[in-house]
């Protein structure tokens, strides 16, 4: 799998916020912006993305801008991705075919094969919080799913 530019950005927006909670105003686009480096109209965008997914809220005119809708504990890697770029799969090759019904020579075993590990893909971007990461950004070490892999 391969994580775009836009669930990049979105991520980063994200643990912008997550870092800036315990603000009592609103972030500006412009600020976000400038916190991560990520270029401001390309932000506007994708912020509307995460509006429209209920992962950030908004605020209109003077002191405007975007806070967290949520706790960061609950809002995962999975849903931020998800938001902007749709459903994480390994690739769009449909479901496997029921009883044995495959109508070419392997298709079914790949096909259930690609299905498995779109289930882990997402189950592992699910494993990490905002807050995971806003505790590692803050010098708390590695999320508990990261150091499970090396384990």
């Amino acid at each position: 799998m391969k994580v775009s530019t836009r669930g990049d950005y979105a991520s980063r927006a994200l643990l912008s916020l997550a870092l800036h909670a315990g603000q009592t105003q609103p972030t500006s686009v412009r600020d976000i912006a400038e916190r991560t480096g990520l270029p401001q109209p390309y932000l506007e965008q994708i912020l509307l993305a995460l509006k429209g997914a209920g992962l950030v809220r908004s605020k209109r005119g003077v002191g405007g801008g975007y806070i967290l809708a949520r706790s960061p504990v609950d809002i995962t890697l999975g849903q931020i991705v998800s938001a902007v770029d749709g459903p994480i799969q390994a690739g769009d090759f449909g479901e496997p075919h029921q009883n044995g019904a495959c109508d070419h020579e392997g298709q079914c075993v790949l096909l259930s094969v690609w299905a498995d590990l779109g289930q882990h893909m997402r189950r592992h971007l699910d494993s990490f919080t905002l807050a995971d990461m806003v505790t590692q950004a803050t010098g708390g070490g590695a999320p508990a799913a990261t150091a499970a892999l090396f384990t």
